[in-house]
């Protein structure tokens, strides 16, 4: 019963906002649809704004892996690692997620694929996506895009999270699957 109003909810709640959101606007006497207009204009000179910071930053990860340090850092990290309960296969997803959202899917779609959702690995994978975020990834495209220069401080913050992340996925997993 339950699972049943969870999948009506998810399945209706994206059409219920595309129609609430609207009628609202309408109903407030605004231009709703100039204001949607105006609004995809500026998320498309957005768009073009960031793209060569996102370039910067995919010919970066592509150096970063290409080169050989990433695989030099997760054996430098690993004996920690280890001693923390983490599979040495979880490790590149570690190191990727700060970098890219879209390369740490495709690690942890393939963590998943060859272990199955249910694993350690593949449970460990999911909380690291939801855990940690694209700290380097924030910092060079958005950041970038809007002219911070001086992020000092946020690289500490975010990186501080993404380790903070790392660890509690690591030991809520190894807590309530192993």
């Amino acid at each position: 019963m339950m699972l049943e109003m969870l999948d009506t909810v998810s399945r209706w709640a994206v059409p219920f906002l595309l129609l609430v959101i609207p009628v609202y606007g309408f109903l407030k006497r605004l231009p709703v649809y100039e204001t949607f207009v105006e609004g995809a204009e500026e998320g498309f000179y957005t768009a073009v704004k960031i793209i060569p910071f996102l370039v910067g930053m995919l010919v970066a990860i592509s150096v970063f892996r290409a080169s050989g340090a990433m695989d030099y850092a997760i054996q430098l990290i690993m004996p920690l690692m280890q001693k923390l309960g983490a599979p040495a296969e979880v490790m590149p997803l570690a190191l990727m997620r700060p970098l890219s959202g879209s390369g740490a899917l495709g690690l942890a779609t393939e963590l998943i694929k060859i272990y199955g959702p249910d694993s350690l690995i593949g449970r460990m994978a999911s909380v690291m996506q939801g855990t940690t975020d694209t700290t380097f990834f924030v910092l060079t495209v958005y950041f970038g895009s809007v002219g911070i220069k001086r992020y000092r401080y946020a690289l500490f913050t975010g990186l501080s999270a993404d380790i903070t992340g790392l660890i509690a996925s690591i030991y809520v997993c190894n807590l309530l699957f192993k």
